[in-house]
């Protein structure tokens, strides 16, 4: 096997072609995509934007300046953090175990990431602060959003209070651009009509890869969004070569790009490797595992993960639950798989998706994440608004599950690192 194994080594002569390709001036491709980066002002002007547009202050006072309603409640959330209203760690730890909490033993080298998916509209936040002060729960360390953008923008400044919350709170977050497959990028397909069609994958065919290069940096630079989802292979790669250039966006690989084996992570985290910075980093900051994962795969994944040094650069997210409807076989939960992983696997997040199983089914309007996908107007017109924020307080709830599951058995969790100290 030794003979066998020498045989996949990388040349240096291959090396040098890809190098030659990339720096070659007539490589139209990689052309392509310096012209949107020096449309937005180059590597350290775009930077430069971000960081300024940001800062909290910034946000507030455009919120403040647009008349926006939800800067009271960014308002109130501070209040509220900084009165220490929210359940501490200690003190949650002690609701789940008593007494034996002070002398119990956490395991914070492998502190599991609380996430939630998605947060819509803002508003919903609030009502899970509130629930969780009242309730003595946690609120996540990591939050998806899969809204529309160019919608949130024009609601009332709902993009801003979002990204003001995260800072606030102190969790991470992740934006999905417009540019994604369901956006008619392919004009053959329709929606649930021809849903086959999709299995080619969650495409951004043509331009779109580029036309998502630009978006991004546009939200980059006019709202500070730094992290994104990513579905797609073209842009993965895209995306790798925007954080080489010098651009400091992040991304997470999509559930959507179907990554469910050894191999499927090996071949990402390569390409990462390759345009890694020189101080290791990458732009991808999430690898989110297909559905079908079993916790060998996971492991052996993060064998691969170390050996390329990026155990604790790339997060590997993992679906705890699901929404009920139009995704998964129901009852779908692996909350005692997780247990099972945290005390070896390092930085992995736990995302919940929808509520535990025996409660979201029963729901009179059970999750469905097709309604990702609906313009708040329609949910608004069809009476849909209370329902879907009970199903986003649902996911709230198995979240809070999982820490105590993770608590029960000596794991360390991550949650919104400024309220829960």
């Amino acid at each position: 096997m030794s003979d066998l194994r020498q045989r996949l080594a990388i040349s240096e002569d291959h090396l040098q072609q890809i190098n030659r390709f990339l720096t070659d001036p007539d490589s139209e491709v990689i052309n392509d995509l310096l012209r949107i980066v020096e449309k937005h002002g180059g590597p350290e002007e775009i930077n430069r934007k971000a960081d300024a547009a940001r800062r909290l202050p910034s946000l507030m006072a455009r919120l403040k300046e647009s008349g926006s309603p939800y800067l009271a409640d960014l308002e109130w959330l501070i209040e509220k953090r900084d009165a220490s209203a929210f359940v501490s760690i200690e003190e949650f730890r002690k609701d789940v175990l008593g007494d034996a909490a002070a002398t119990a033993p956490f395991d914070e080298a492998h502190a599991v990431t609380l996430e939630i998916s998605a947060l819509q509209y803002f508003p919903w936040l609030i009502a899970e602060a509130k629930q969780a002060i009242e309730q003595r729960e946690l609120m996540p360390g990591r939050y998806i959003r899969v809204r529309n953008m160019m919608e949130q923008v024009a609601d009332q400044g709902d993009i801003l209070a979002v990204a003001a919350a995260m800072q606030i709170v102190g969790a991470s977050y992740v934006e999905t651009l417009d540019t994604k497959g369901t956006d008619g990028s392919n004009i053959h397909l329709g929606g649930p009509a021809t849903i086959t069609g999709y299995f080619g994958g969650v495409g951004q065919p043509n331009s779109h890869a580029l036309k998502w290069v630009d978006e991004f940096l546009s939200y980059y630079t006019e709202y500070g969004v730094r992290q994104v989802l990513n579905i797609n292979p073209g842009t993965v790669f895209l995306g790798y070569l925007m954080h080489k250039l010098g651009i400091d966006i992040e991304f997470k690989i999509s559930v959507f790009m179907g990554n469910d084996n050894p191999y499927a992570a090996l071949w990402t985290l390569l390409g990462a490797k390759l345009f890694a910075r020189e101080d290791g980093t990458t732009s991808l900051i999430g690898f989110n595992w297909s559905n079908s994962v079993n916790n060998e795969t996971i492991e052996k994944g993060a064998t691969v993960r170390k050996a390329l040094g990026f155990e604790n650069v790339v997060r590997f997210e993992h679906h705890i639950t699901e929404t009920q409807k139009s995704i998964v076989i129901q009852p779908y939960d692996r909350t005692d798989e997780l247990v099972e992983l945290a005390d070896h696997v390092a930085n992995i997040s736990a995302k919940h998706e929808g509520g535990k199983p025996e409660i979201d089914s029963q729901r009179e309007h059970p999750s469905d994440i097709l309604e990702y996908f609906l313009p708040k107007s329609e949910i608004e017109a069809n009476g849909l608004m209370p329902a879907m924020e009970r199903n986003y307080l649902d996911k709230h709830d198995a979240l809070n599950v999982t820490a105590t599951e993770l608590t029960k058995h000596g794991l360390a969790f991550i949650a919104a690192k400024n309220l829960h100290k």
